[in-house]
């Protein structure tokens, strides 16, 4: 790495070499200087991180620029045999507007009525919509009265509708948009007072309601036969606890925990009883799991890339990562698994590389083992070295099976809207708060992916109901 045309690592080598050779240097002086020798390399190699080969998200990466497309031989843009959303016209307008032609601007003469061009505006009306039910009372001849009983529900004087509570809570957990504003919106768009207190009472009740939807979206995933799993942390009033996923292509659930290991796993009820293939980036929790294991081949491109940018540019973590990319793409021909005989092919080249890498990353050595318990401290190049061998078929698993992906996208975009709503509100204010998020969080996703509209699936929550896919 150069930093004001400096190169830090010939420089850094070059210290050590003259620290190796100085004899008169003093044992507290020497140890000084290979401390600073350390930590200028433990800041250094971060400096040199960023979202390409590190875990880092691209939103940290300093003065990032958006990488160009190639150009391809597509034109720009909506490609032939696409589903377009142009607006179009509706057989049965809400409302209609008949303009007269003023004939009084014509030549004179006798004019009649032949048809007409049609033109239609799409517009909206934001507005409150009050209903008062009124309960008859009748009395017979001896005075007894009898009241007709309210629908179900109507409980009090004044009190809020299904629809508007649907409303907010989904501008507060989908669309993550603060008490206050939504407030703001009621009170200008609706001129209907809501208080900070109500909005919670709504997404509390929508959490209640959920309670059956999660039981029923964590048998679901239970059963499934890919199962993608992930963790990130989040700030609970400024503690530290950890936002647990677990989801395939139809079901999601989230869930928040103050640990990120087994004991937080099992809380959550879905791995102690999965025995189907579990795709994740390698947390060592997940292993104590008796199911099959396949790894984010994300992660590896990652820090395949960081040990060829940091660690001298060893040669095999660059061909390791160019070759998972080359079975990735000869997978994809191939409609998403391989031949038997292809397969072995790119394990044999996988292990060479491998073994060629002992010669760039070789062990440490043992005999400076501090102490007898423990393994001696190993290199980031090393461990992952270690980690591809140990674990290769769980890291090639996608060539041999095409229900197994190539990433964990699919864990990770599921949990992508937690940061953003970290960043929104910086934290939860209590962990009823976060469970109440993580659950109506989970169902929305549900919903997205089983092509239920947001809106009509947290209206019935408030009627009372849920859709179809929960109930079969």
């Amino acid at each position: 790495m150069t930093i004001d045309n400096i190169d830090i690592e010939v420089t850094l080598q070059k210290v050590e070499k003259l620290l190796s050779e100085e004899k008169v240097l003093s044992p507290a002086m020497r140890s000084m200087v290979e401390l600073l020798v350390v930590v200028i390399t433990l800041l250094v190699g971060r400096l040199n991180r960023n979202s390409r080969n590190s875990s880092k998200p691209p939103s940290s990466d300093p003065n990032r620029k958006r990488e160009s497309k190639a150009k391809g031989e597509r034109k720009a843009g909506g490609q032939k045999g696409r589903e377009g959303v142009t607006l179009k016209r509706v057989e049965n307008p809400d409302k209609v507007e008949v303009i007269k032609v003023d004939q009084r601007k014509l030549p004179r003469g006798e004019y009649t009525v032949v048809g007409y061009e049609a033109r239609q505006v799409f517009d909206m009306k934001i507005s409150r919509e009050v209903t008062e039910y009124r309960a008859e009372i009748v009395e017979d001849a001896e005075g007894n009265r009898f009241i007709a009983p309210f629908p179900e529900g109507i409980t009090k004087a004044a009190q809020y509708g299904a629809d508007l509570k649907a409303h907010a809570v989904y501008m507060s957990q989908y669309q993550l948009i603060p008490y206050k504003r939504i407030q703001e919106y009621f009170e200008e768009q609706m001129s209907m007072p809501v208080s900070e207190g109500s909005l919670y009472n709504f997404n509390q009740e929508a959490y209640e309601y959920l309670e059956i939807f999660e039981e029923k979206s964590k048998a679901e995933l239970t059963k499934s036969e890919v199962l993608h799993v992930d963790e990130t942390s989040i700030n609970k009033n400024g503690d530290r606890y950890w936002l647990h996923s677990a989801s395939n292509r139809q079901w999601t659930c989230f869930y928040p925990h103050e640990g990120r290991g087994t004991e937080a796993i099992d809380s959550i009820g879905i791995l102690p009883q999965f025995r189907g293939i579990l795709c994740h980036d390698h947390l060592k929790a997940y292993y104590t799991y008796p199911c099959t294991h396949a790894l984010c081949n994300a992660h590896h491109l990652r820090e395949l890339e960081g040990v060829w940018e940091e660690d001298n540019k060893q040669q095999w973590a660059k061909e390791m990562k160019a070759l998972l990319e080359e079975i990735n793409r000869a997978t994809c021909d191939a409609g998403g698994m391989l031949g038997a005989d292809e397969s072995e092919k790119y394990r044999h080249r996988y292990r060479v590389i491998l073994q060629n890498a002992e010669a760039e990353s070789p062990p440490p050595d043992e005999t400076n083992r501090k102490g007898k318990r423990g393994r001696v401290k190993r290199t980031k190049a090393r461990n992952l070295l270690e980690r591809l061998r140990k674990y290769e078929d769980d890291v090639l698993r996608f060539m041999d099976n095409k229900n197994v992906p190539f990433t964990n996208n699919l864990a990770e975009n599921d949990i992508r809207m937690t940061k953003v709503q970290q960043k929104i509100s910086g934290c939860f204010r209590s962990l009823e708060g976060a469970r109440i998020f993580c659950r109506i969080r989970s169902y929305l996703s549900t919903c997205r992916k089983q092509g239920v509209n947001l809106r009509q699936a947290l209206k019935m929550l408030f009627h009372g109901e849920l859709p179809d896919f929960v109930r079969s």
